[in-house]
This record gives structure tokens, sequence and C-alpha cells, in this order.
């Protein structure tokens, strides 16, 4: 199993380093020949205008587009959520490549300012006990299509959801000593960790 983790800008550091703790072979990607050879790929958070402006022009998202479409397994984590989704509430995004794909709409920053970041216990299915999720200028699932399952809400607002190969979660998992989150999106590739 090789997982990818895009390390354009964000805390992709701190998802290969929970890669790494499990024992899963890693790589940072930011071209587009770095996806040959993936099993999966992970999409971090951190500021996804950042993101959008620094591949744009390079083909990268495109490529990765296509990747997605054609099956590989992707998680993306806050920034990564919002890069992911197929419909935003505003268009600060606009005139930029994006990878759409997940069927829900996304506000951005929605769970307010970096000073009103927070940790909060959330459920998650095939956990037994309660995840601590961090958010960090979070941004909010505000409606989903019909083929999105979630799988952990926080005040009744879905956070955690997935659908087929494509996982998107409002909050960093990566954040922390629990990689529980992590293990179940490699479970659901086959992996065991």
């Amino acid at each position: 199993m090789r997982v990818g983790v895009l390390s354009l800008q964000g805390a992709f550091r701190e998802h290969l380093s929970v890669l790494d703790s499990l024992g899963v072979s890693c790589c940072k990607v930011t071209r587009p020949e770095h996806l040959d050879g993936l099993d999966s790929i992970i999409l971090p958070g951190g500021e996804s205008s950042a993101m959008v402006r620094i591949a744009a022009g390079t083909g990268f998202f495109p490529a990765l587009r296509e990747r997605i479409g054609a099956g590989l397994p992707v998680f993306g984590t806050c920034a990564g959520l919002i890069l992911l989704a197929d419909r935003l509430t505003d268009d600060s995004l606009d005139g930029f490549d994006r990878l759409g794909g997940l069927d829900v709409t996304v506000a951005r920053n929605a769970y307010g300012r970096q000073r009103e970041s927070f940790s909060a216990p959330v459920q998650v299915t095939g956990l037994d006990d309660a995840f601590e999720a961090t958010f960090i200028r979070a941004p909010q699932i505000l409606s989903i299509g019909n083929g999105v399952e979630v799988l952990s809400e926080y005040a009744d607002v879905p956070v955690l959801v997935r659908q087929g190969n494509i996982w998107g979660g409002s909050f960093h998992p990566e954040l922390g000593i629990d990689t529980r989150i992590h293990e179940e999106f490699l479970h659901s590739l086959g992996a065991t960790v």
C-alpha cells in the first residue's frame, strides 16, 4: 500500500507522520507524475485558496481529478474537503481548478476564524469510542447528495462523509495522537494497519 499526501501547503507533514507511525509507505505529492504507483491520496487541511493558486497552471489538479474519477481513493480533510466538494457557497476559488467529485455543498471557514478553533468529541461510524475532532477555520457541510454516507456529525451537521472512493472531513484527524480515522480510511482500502 502506497499513500500519497498532497504537499503543496498545509498540514501534509502531520498526515505523513501519522501514516509513517502506522507503518504505511507514504510520499509527498506535488506534481502529476507523483501520482504514478499510488494506491490512495490524502488532501490535507491548510489554506484552500493557497493550494489552488500553487497548483494553477501545473496540470496537477486535472490529472488528479482524472485519477479520482477512475477510482483512486482520496481523503480530503478541512481544505481537502473544500477541494473535493462539488459546490461552494462563495466564489472565492472561482477561476481556479478544483477537484470536485464529492456531492456536497460546503461553506468555507464556517466554524469561525483561527481564534475560534476548537476540539470536540464526535462519534464516528466504525469506532467504539468518540474521536476528539479538531476544527480550525473549518468548512461546514451544508448539504449532501443521495449517494453520500454520513460517518460523523457535530451538532447535527455532517463532519465526516464518504461517497464511493471519496472521503471528506471538516476537521483535522492528523492532529493529536488518535490515528483511528486514518486507520478506518486505510481499512476501507483493504489495508491492515
